[in-house]
């Protein structure tokens, strides 16, 4: 018959401490609120006292800290510095036992609470829910803190879906609200709505002509940085895409595009642009504008025609790469003669006059001509203004009528679809059935060859349609331009930009402009030439 002693535990399970020995058990607590409103301030202060008081009232406990986080959401715990220093703290061995008001309070995160218990379990320091009664010691413990922290989960999904639904709801009345503290022009005006803050409009103003003249959004970033001007968030130093920002946001004429950007995840709170996912609102006059309708569409056009240029260009004049030279199709650009002398005047030429093997014999033009020729070629284009009108709105009605690409895209579509199928079919046969791997390899490529075919006459297809798009919505800001701009025709840089695709200057001294409607009209640079 076996003898057997029982030799008694020396040490503690979680703490490896000796049984034998009597200590003080190290104990903190963790306290947080939410939000920072007043009312929920007083919790916050009332939490602190009460931990402190719980905690040095136990003789067997010695106080180490109440670790707090005020003003802030507990889904993750990333942003939490409170309880990234506490954990800290407990795994450098300086913490025996958290006390906390409950689950839901230490995390609403599932994966972030176990997580954590476990490292601290790992390290020797329990944590006590005193709402729940759990101690996470316990044999109970995990699986206690598994269910009330899925639980303290849904309550977040669900408060999320809320908040989400109430900003949607909003969207949808059409209600705007702006982020007024990095918003340059508006406050919130007593009826919760933007108001114009008139000396910030007058720099969203400056902003927009210094654009429309020729600068680049670089340019004007430094100009402004250079006046002392602070950003819309109070910095001294403006950034180009700053600026390129306040030109491109349509609040600026009145409107607004509400649910730009979404939440992902409740948990995480990640941010992404919407791309179709969940639907947006086009609330026209919802507030008072800073910038007129055409003068921001004209600007948008103006930003879209730079980039599509592929390249960096430093455009000091509403005429660069806007004229072209004839002969080699290179841009004009401005020149500088004599710079030292009484004489000095800027011409525009060629720039790659002297390139080529053969110089181009297209002629230079002062500022002052290319005005002169072009208000002669707007005359004669509002000449018959209503004329003029109806055939715009006949090219648009065109643009408009995408009705044959929309079949061919769609049919293209259910074809590309069925050759997927195919092709997915084909492999699923190949990994599931010994085949010849020659002959499997010759008809996948066959299909994907079709399939490649199909998709480049899609891409094709679609290209096609979205240049129609342009093309109409170049059309449209510039029929609203034609119906707002006042007679008799004075020249401005606004003129040149909303009327002109481009100008081409001929060798034989004959400018013709080409103006966003398609119309050429033709002009010879000697004032006494004769008219094409």
């Amino acid at each position: 018959m076996p003898e057997i002693t029982v030799i008694p535990a020396t040490k503690s399970i979680h703490t490896k401490a000796p049984t034998t020995v009597k200590t003080r058990c190290r104990v903190a607590a963790y306290a947080r609120v939410s939000t920072d409103s007043e009312e929920q301030l007083t919790s916050y202060e009332a939490q602190v006292d009460y931990y402190t008081k719980y905690i040095r009232n136990n003789p067997d406990w010695e106080f180490v800290e109440v670790y707090t986080d005020e003003g802030i959401s507990a889904t993750n715990t990333r942003k939490r510095e409170g309880f990234n220093r506490m954990i800290a703290d407990a795994l450098s061995g300086k913490i025996d036992l958290i006390v906390t008001k409950s689950v839901s309070r230490f995390a609403r995160n599932t994966v972030d609470s176990l997580t954590a218990v476990r490292k601290l379990k790992e390290h020797g320091t329990e944590v006590y829910f005193e709402k729940e009664g759990i101690y996470t010691f316990d044999s109970k413990g995990e699986l206690l803190i598994t269910i009330m922290s899925s639980l303290a989960q849904e309550e977040s999904r669900s408060i999320s879906e809320n908040v989400t639904w109430g900003q949607r709801k909003r969207f949808a009345d059409g209600k705007v609200s702006l982020p007024y503290k990095a918003f340059l022009g508006y406050r919130k005006g007593e009826n919760g709505l933007p108001e114009i803050v008139p000396e910030e409009a007058e720099i969203v103003r400056v902003i927009y002509r210094m654009f429309i003249s020729g600068r680049t959004v670089n340019y004007i970033a430094k100009h402004l940085t250079q006046q002392g001007i602070p950003t819309p968030r109070g910095k001294q130093k403006w950034q180009s895409s700053t600026v390129e920002s306040i030109l491109t946001n349509e609040k600026y004429k009145g409107a607004a595009l509400l649910q730009k950007r979404f939440t992902v995840d409740f948990l995480n709170k990640k941010m992404k642009v919407n791309e179709g996912e969940v639907p947006q609102y086009y609330v026209e006059h919802s507030h008072p504008a800073i910038i007129e309708p055409n003068e921001w569409e004209l600007v948008q056009q103006e930003m879209a025609y730079r980039k599509s240029l592929g390249k960096h260009r430093n455009s000091l004049s509403p005429f660069s790469f806007r004229i072209i030279c004839g002969d080699c199709g290179a841009y004009y650009g401005a020149k500088l003669w004599h710079s030292t002398s009484k004489y000095r005047r800027t011409v525009w030429q060629c720039n790659d006059k002297f390139s080529g093997e053969q110089k181009c014999t297209t002629p230079h033009l002062y500022e002052d001509d290319i005005k002169r020729l072009f208000m002669a070629a707007i005359d004669e284009l509002y000449s018959d203004r209503q004329e003029l009108i109806a055939t715009c709105e006949l090219a648009i009605a065109e643009l408009t009528d995408t009705a044959d690409l929309d079949y061919e895209l769609a049919e293209l579509s259910e074809d590309m679809d069925v050759l997927a199928g195919r092709i997915e079919r084909l492999i699923a046969d190949n990994a599931s059935t010994t085949q010849n791997q020659d002959d499997f390899n010759n008809r996948y490529d066959a299909l994907a060859e079709k399939y490649n075919g199909l998709k480049t006459q899609y891409e094709k297809k679609l290209s096609l349609r979205d240049d129609r798009a342009r093309k109409r919505t170049s059309l449209e800001a510039f029929l609203l331009e034609i119906h707002s701009t006042a007679l008799p025709l004075e020249y401005s840089d606004r003129l040149w930009l909303s009327h002109i695709d481009h100008a081409t200057v001929n060798s034989d001294g004959r400018i013709v402009f080409t103006f966003r409607n398609g119309r050429e009209i033709s002009r010879f640079i000697q004032s006494n030439s004769k008219k094409s």
